[in-house]
């Protein structure tokens, strides 16, 4: 349930209510939206609860939440919320484009990526230390190593990074390194690691599972969010299906149905939806006039000596030409796209002669 408080409700009155609740043994999730202040409640609620918390001073109502996932639903936060990374803001008026390499390959490969996706409008960085590969033969990354080539490019282009986590005891080291920490899709319901991100109050970028409902999608964010982290990215990436002419099935319907059901914001990945370089540009067109806040696009200088998913990968010529659709789409549906800290708005400037 959720106990709204009363417009003029002031620190003395909330905190009433969060001492109320604990007293109890419940968790208390607090959420200041612009007009009201709302208190999550989550556990096994005693009888007659939502009479004692209706009777305290400041409260307006208490309201039962009908989904099974809290946090995570629009009735305990009816405003979008913002994921900030860095000084990037995810979840806003502006379409945050995150580009970079499947994989960390060497500092020589990272800059060149980094410098032409920052160039081009990317506003983060991604890039694979740790990857969790099909196959135990395929390259599993250069591991810690691969964090400080992140860390420096970082240092040396401005651009943060968003980067995969794998187990729980590696979330702390990559969370040294990394300005966003990724839960891959495989690993969705690894709920040890979805706790211990959540315990790292570091922003979570939570793929979609290779075949989870939209519901266990955002149980998985409920379970980060439950530790007290509420930095949580959605990122749908395609599903399996019947399908065999891409490598998933890009569900863009998913973007308005979570954006309904959910306050988070919501990013497309359409390198894995599709698999193909060549449908990447369409989907991601596509994923922002859906609505989607954010894209996760894979760029390398060289596919074709590519370590990893170099089939689905942009070169930094066609990541740029795909940057001049996104912003054009961007405006049409009254949105703009953000750009790396300190950047400025060259890169938009460039791209359309101004």
């Amino acid at each position: 349930m959720i106990v709204v408080m009363k417009a003029g409700a002031g620190e003395p009155e909330v905190n009433a209510v969060l001492d109320r609740i604990e007293e109890m043994g419940l968790q208390a999730h607090l959420s200041r939206g612009e007009q009201r202040t709302v208190v999550g409640v989550i556990g096994r609620k005693p009888d007659g609860l939502a009479d004692r918390l209706m009777a305290m001073d400041g409260v307006e109502r208490v309201v039962p939440i009908l989904q099974p996932y809290k946090l995570a639903s629009r009735e305990f936060r009816p405003e979008s919320s913002r994921v900030r990374v860095g000084a990037v803001e995810i979840g806003g008026p502006e379409i945050v484009v995150i580009a970079g390499p499947c994989s960390v390959e060497s500092l020589e490969q990272l800059l060149e990526t980094a410098q032409a996706v920052g160039e081009a409008g990317a506003a983060l960085l991604r890039g694979g230390a740790f990857k969790p590969r099909t196959s135990p033969y395929a390259f599993q990354g250069l591991a810690e190593q691969g964090l400080k080539l992140l860390a420096q490019t970082r240092a040396q282009t401005g651009l943060g990074v968003v980067t995969e986590v794998l187990s729980p005891a590696e979330v702390e080291l990559v969370a040294a390194h990394a300005d966003m920490l990724q839960v891959g899709a495989r690993n969705m319901q690894n709920f040890p690691l979805l706790r211990e991100v959540g315990r790292s109050r570091r922003p979570v970028l939570l793929k979609r599972g290779l075949s989870a409902t939209i519901e266990e999608w955002l149980m998985a964010a409920e379970y980060v969010m439950s530790e007290g982290n509420h930095q949580v990215v959605l990122c749908e990436r395609g599903i399996r299906t019947f399908e065999t002419a891409t490598r998933n099935t890009l569900d863009l319907s998913a973007v308005p149905v979570v954006k309904e059901r959910s306050h988070l914001p919501v990013v497309v990945d359409p390198s894995h939806g599709t698999g193909y370089w060549s449908l990447v540009a369409p989907m991601a067109l596509a994923a922002v006039a859906a609505g989607a806040d954010g894209l996760l696009v894979e760029v390398h200088p060289r596919p074709d000596q590519a370590l990893s998913d170099g089939p689905q990968s942009l070169k930094p010529d066609r990541f740029a030409q795909m940057m001049e659709g996104v912003r054009a789409v961007a405006r049409s549906v009254g949105r703009s796209v953000a750009t790396a800290p300190g950047r400025g708005s060259g890169a938009e400037q460039r791209a359309f002669g101004a």
